[in-house]
């Protein structure tokens, strides 16, 4: 993101700041990179913070449908954006004992994350289950998938499996790798199946 406001930056200076036509093109840009590179510290603080031995749980009841909703409503641009048609599946007046605001966060990346990589106009499925010992919370979608080699790598900190549309996209690379560790925090685990 640097080199494209320093770039765009640059340009204006140069003399686009007086063109008319262009010149918001160049503005527009400075804008949207800076979006992403404040993104891209927040996540990386994000990360440093809760790798640092010193992030606590504050587990209390929270009621995950109500969240669910509360994240699919804040995330209406970017379902809207791909036409992707949103499926509430956790049942009314399901709790969990779990810290809110990493909860929230869980559940922001990994919406975020399929919405953005879904076929547009498909579909995203929140689901929520009780299973032995646990609760089971998957989110579901109607994309390409990803290639066997990548599942593996998939939570590891900047690992993209298609770097230019992951770009194109705004993504960083860590939402999936703190949405591990926050579940780690919480003593649960994470996976994928394509």
């Amino acid at each position: 993101p640097l080199t494209a406001i320093k770039g765009s930056a640059e340009t204006l200076l140069g003399g686009a700041l007086e063109d008319r036509e262009h010149g918001p093109e160049f503005v527009r840009s400075i804008y949207e990179q800076s979006v992403r590179l404040e993104k891209l510290v927040a996540d990386l603080l994000s990360l440093s913070h809760s790798e640092s031995g010193r992030e606590r749980v504050e587990k209390g009841a929270v009621d995950l449908r109500a969240m669910a909703e509360g994240v699919l409503k804040g995330l209406t641009p970017v379902l809207a954006g791909k036409r992707v048609t949103p499926a509430l599946l956790v049942p009314e007046g399901f709790t969990v004992q779990a810290d809110r605001d990493k909860l929230s966060q869980i559940l922001i990346n990994l919406v975020d994350n399929a919405a953005k990589y879904n076929r547009a106009g498909g579909g995203l499925r929140l689901r929520a289950a009780l299973e032995p010992g646990f609760t089971r919370v998957t989110v579901e979608d109607d994309g390409p998938g990803i290639p066997a080699g990548h599942l593996p790598h998939i939570f590891e900190r900047f690992y993209r499996v298609d770097k230019a549309r992951s770009r194109e996209l705004g993504g960083t690379g860590l939402g999936l790798s703190i949405v591990k560790r926050l579940v780690e925090l919480h003593g649960g685990t994470v996976g994928v199946e394509s």
